[in-house]
């Protein structure tokens, strides 16, 4: 019986909370003796040896002064607990810093708890395209190695793969760089918070494009900057509008515009980098997606077009392998190199070794290039599975947008303006369809935005019986608010 009713008595834990507590909160004052720990044992109806478990910890922590052959007693405790009750109205919280008051009044853009059955989100990849066997086998490799002791990194990361990326980006962009350029960080959305930090002061002026990618935008706006939206069209960037814009530096992404999908022309191209030698400005290339080209070979980026003065190159692995890997990488210029790399290390020390360690490998023995060129095959698959779906389903109802290259493509609603463009994502998500609207990534205000609806349509994440589904769900929802039903 003593047993049984040892076993249904409280842990060591929860004595020690719940004489925590009354200590803090007065119950025991300064001095007094508290319960033997044989007497407190017997009462609870649990072993001696718990309540010393939860005696040592209180003494530990300063709450109570032990002695052996003594009961215990409570240390002078300054600061009391006051007795639970309502946050006070009028309470004023503690500021924070400029930037966490510019940070605390932007939308939190987390991602949902749930998706729907069908979702065309941009940016996800699915799990069957990971190359699981060849990374587990350069994991392992890399978890063979013998080392002398473990330490920190190099923080602009693992000089073997900063040295298998230079290769690669010439190989596959035609850009040339030192290893010692390349700063490797926590995916691409790292890479453009170093610049921002490194390269704005609050009220400098920042162009972006419109639209955009929307976590730029709230960088920028994070770090202060004074923001100026620049239209892009069916050319990329519109350059003649940058005549009499002063900015510190321009965020683009010239080989595949996020999310229109235009390419950015060589006259753009030029007159791009003109008025940022002119300016003393600089610019961030975000070659986000140039992997996936269905026409023609990727781009040349905009990198190789000037001096390397000033841009700076930012690539991730995050739409070829991974999101969740988190590497990502930055090409500086020279001078630029050892601020990046001191910031780095100020950030988090270094990117996590052995992800680099096995990501080099890959480099290394080509199966990066190989997984690359076997997932373009599946894209251009899903992509045409879209296509046609779309063509086929909705017709002349859609103009379709960007479908030449990357993982999503633009659809634009001749029959639904852009006041209904909510409704649509209602009734789809309703069905069980995931919809993404363009307009949120216009700028506030933008003159610009189209009076349709639109969407950014992601396909990566999905195989062509869901691409199939999805469009015939499409189809029923645009049927359903174009009739007003």
């Amino acid at each position: 019986m003593a047993q049984n009713r040892q076993a249904r008595g409280p842990g060591a834990r929860q004595i020690y909370e719940a004489l925590r507590a009354q200590i803090l909160a007065g119950t025991y004052g300064d001095g007094s003796a508290l319960p033997s720990s044989r007497a407190l044992a017997s009462e609870l109806g649990v072993a001696r040896a718990t309540v010393t478990s939860a005696y040592e910890q209180l003494s530990a922590e300063g709450f109570i002064l032990s002695r052996r052959g003594a009961r215990p007693k409570v240390a002078a405790v300054l600061d009391r607990m006051p007795p639970t009750s309502p946050t006070p109205a009028g309470l004023v919280p503690l500021p924070l810093s400029g930037y966490g008051e510019r940070l605390a009044l932007q939308p939190a853009s987390l991602s949902p708890a749930t998706r729907p059955a069908i979702d065309f989100r941009y940016g996800d990849l699915a799990a069957s395209d990971f190359p699981t066997p060849i990374w587990r086998r350069a994991l392992l490799g890399a978890l063979a190695q013998r080392q002398d002791r473990l330490s920190y990194g190099h923080p602009a990361g693992s000089h073997r793969l900063r040295r298998a990326l230079q290769g690669y980006l010439w190989r596959a962009r035609t850009l040339r760089c030192d290893a010692e350029q390349i700063i490797v960080v926590n995916g691409s959305q790292q890479g453009l918070d170093l610049c921002t930090r490194l390269l704005l002061d609050p009220g400098d002026g920042a162009v972006i494009e419109d639209p955009c990618y929307p976590m730029a935008r709230d960088i920028f706006r994070a770090a202060g900057a004074r923001i100026t939206p620049i239209a892009a069209d069916q050319d990329g960037l519109d350059t003649s509008q940058l005549a009499h814009v002063a900015a510190r530096l321009a965020y683009v992404t010239p080989s595949h515009q996020f999310p229109l999908g235009s390419v950015l022309s060589i006259a753009r191209r030029h007159r791009l980098l003109a008025w940022a030698q002119e300016r003393d400005a600089y610019l961030i290339e975000d070659d986000y997606d140039s992997e996936y080209r269905y026409d023609i070979n990727p781009v040349p980026p905009l990198y190789g077009l000037g001096d390397g003065r000033n841009v700076l190159y930012l690539g991730t692995v995050s739409k070829t392998m991974s999101p969740t890997l988190r590497i990502g990488y930055l090409v500086v210029p020279s001078n630029l190199a050892p601020v990046f790399t001191r910031a780095k290390q100020i950030m988090d020390r270094h990117s996590p070794a052995l992800e680099q360690e096995t990501l080099a490998t890959l480099l290394e023995n080509g199966a990066y290039e190989r997984h690359i060129r076997r997932i373009r095959r599946r894209m251009a698959e899903r992509r045409n599975a879209l296509l046609d779906g779309l063509r086929h389903r909705l017709g002349d109802r859609l103009v379709l947008e960007g479908a030449k290259a990357g993982l999503h493509i633009i659809a634009w609603f001749r029959h639904i303006p852009a006041a209904l463009e909510g409704e649509l994502i209602r009734k789809a998500g309703q069905a069980g369809l995931g919809l993404h609207p363009l307009s949120p990534l216009y700028a506030e205000g933008s003159s610009t935005k189209p009076d349709r609806a639109g969407l950014v349509m992601g396909y990566g994440s999905l195989d062509v019986r869901q691409i199939k589904r999805g469009v015939e769900l499409l189809a029923d929802c645009a049927a359903a608010v174009e009739s007003g039903g």
